[in-house]
């Protein structure tokens, strides 16, 4: 069974929101989250970049030979 229950970290003690279904031992994931932004390797990224290395096919929107059947 997995369930998520919010919860705050402060001085290495995890603070539960609300009682977890279990009784017993049971194992846990902890994900942290926190107010950081994405970062992709302060990478910017540029407009048109791939022209030139991305083609579309002319038949791109003639229907497929495998759907023959089906039209």
């Amino acid at each position: 069974m997995l369930t998520t229950i919010k919860g705050t970290y402060d001085h290495g003690q995890i603070i539960l929101k609300e009682e977890p279904p279990v009784q017993t031992k049971t194992e846990v994931i902890i994900t942290f989250l926190t107010d950081e932004p994405f970062s992709n390797g302060n990478k910017k990224r540029i407009p048109g970049s791939l022209i030139g290395r991305v083609t579309i096919p002319d038949d791109f929107n003639e229907p497929l030979n495998d759907l023959k059947d089906y039209m």
